[in-house]
């Protein structure tokens, strides 16, 4: 496995898997798949990756803005996914170290996450890497089933940067 840059020619894989995640109701509040170009546009140019062996792309990993105010230059929302196929079997975990490594390089200071309790997996995943819970959200969004949810909020504050 290697992972890699995502381009926009990966796009028909990211979207199977990012529906595979719509499809457990407890990935993301989104209830469809965006064109690529709409996804471009809510995400950053930086730390787009992909999971891929032997040709197949196994996950993916990408970071959108939480705010256009500068002081918010350095903290980055995180979108991971993983093939149905494939979780349980490290791709999560390499795509967020290489996703970490990258996104400090590019200055980003603090990478959140919110998480529907029910995903065990991600919840583990980023405990795994350094992400420490900080909160939940009580029922701050409806699925596209109509029920709300809560998210618990994690965050990783890099140490490059000096922030403890």
């Amino acid at each position: 496995m290697r992972i890699r840059p995502m381009t926009s020619y990966d796009w028909g894989a990211v979207a199977k898997i990012y529906a595979q995640g719509m499809d457990t109701g407890y990935a993301t509040f989104e209830s469809t798949v965006p064109e690529f170009k709409n996804w471009d546009q809510g995400h950053l140019k930086i730390c787009r990756l992909v999971a891929e062996k032997n040709g197949q792309i196994l996950g993916w990993a990408a970071l959108s803005p939480v705010s256009s105010r500068c002081v918010y230059g350095g903290v980055a929302e995180v979108s991971v996914y993983i093939a149905a196929d494939s979780q349980g079997k490290g791709v999560g975990k390499a795509l967020m170290h290489e996703l970490i490594t990258q996104s400090e390089a590019g200055g980003y200071w603090t990478l959140q996450s919110g998480i529907f309790p029910e995903n065990m997996g991600s919840i583990v995943l980023h405990e795994k890497v350094g992400f420490r819970f900080i909160g939940k959200r009580e029922r701050v969004g409806k699925t596209k089933d109509g029920l709300w949810k809560d998210n618990l909020l994690y965050e990783r504050r890099s140490k490059i940067v000096g922030i403890d």
